[in-house]
């Protein structure tokens, strides 16, 4: 089955994203800790992450031009983040180091027995947008607009804008956030955690909260993550299920998984392919990220890629 819309031709950027950075301190335990315990830790790292960013990051990697549009604090670990991007030669034009902000951290706490992993974050207020501060021009460039709603009113006109120069809007939402009602009808690609639906709805069923969605909404694609086993995406009146892969050699962190599900779909989006074979991609790409701790530390290049879908 074919996506029911068209690419845009001599776009100066493959996708532009707009949304989330991090850096994240990413804590490796025997075993997750009970409440009121000790539990000495295995190692710890400082990496990158942040769901549109590392989007952009992956999608660099597997020969996509992107740009990001995001704001990072003037500390130290605003400067790191910002220098990750730059060194995968993502376009930072429009990234912002923002006078007494404190960047975006996550610490994170890893399982070492499944990979499966814990998140406690920080959004420092002075990072967000309002309607008024964005960008305009850049998304006018793009033939993906890729988001997350954290500031969901200056994310609907970014899509607005975008949509108007022939844009495909695709959204990474696991929240809901005040103004997500005027962003959601405007997406095309809705890909969610499989816990949001119901939240948004309160509809616990999957495939009946996919479908209250597009009626609701109309977005042309809905669909859901659900971890290891793979994905649910309802298409016209079609429910598409894919299974997931195998973590080569072994699961060792599920950080970023999300992250790397959208790198493979909007790849293979972008790449003209069908919509089993895209989410068959997405799926690939989420497992290779596992291979390693970080959100970006093992995400494939695009020969990886190849090699694990032929498997």
């Amino acid at each position: 089955m074919q996506f029911p819309f068209k690419i845009s031709e001599n776009k100066e950027f493959d996708a532009v994203g707009f949304g989330t950075n991090a850096v994240d301190y990413l804590i490796t335990v025997p075993q997750y800790p009970q409440f009121n315990s000790k539990i000495e830790l295995k190692d710890y790292q400082q990496l990158a992450g942040g769901e549109i960013a590392s989007t952009m990051v992956g999608l660099r990697r597997l020969g996509m031009k992107t740009a990001y549009i995001g704001r990072f604090g003037t500390d130290s670990a605003g400067n790191f983040g910002l220098q990750t991007l730059r060194d995968e030669n993502v376009n930072v034009e429009h990234a912002e180091q923002i006078k007494n902000a404190i960047t975006q951290v996550g610490f994170i706490l890893i399982d070492e027995k499944t990979g499966e992993r814990t998140v406690i974050w920080k959004r420092d207020e002075k990072l967000g947008y309002t309607p008024e501060e964005v960008p305009l021009q850049i998304v006018q460039k793009t033939k993906v607009f890729h988001a997350t709603p954290h500031d969901a009113l200056a994310c609907a006109r970014l899509a607005q804008e975008a949509k108007k120069y022939g844009a495909i809007i695709s959204i990474d939402i696991d929240n809901i956030f005040d103004g997500i009602q005027e962003m959601i009808p405007l997406v095309d690609i809705f890909i969610s955690s499989s816990e949001f639906p119901e939240k948004l709805l309160g509809i616990k069923d999957q495939r009946k909260a996919l479908n209250e969605i597009k009626s609701r909404f109309g977005c042309p694609i809905v669909g859901m993550t659900l971890g290891e086993k793979g994905s649910l995406v309802l298409c016209e009146n079609t429910f598409i299920e894919t299974k997931g892969f195998a973590v080569p050699n072994g699961c060792k962190d599920t950080t970023g998984a999300g992250d790397a599900f959208r790198v493979g779909l909007l790849y293979g989006v972008l790449k003209g392919e069908s919509i089993e074979t895209s989410f068959k991609m997405a799926n690939a790409v989420a497992a290779l990220k596992c291979r390693e701790i970080g959100a970006r530390t093992a995400l494939p290049n695009e020969a990886e890629l190849m090699n694990l879908m032929s498997d």
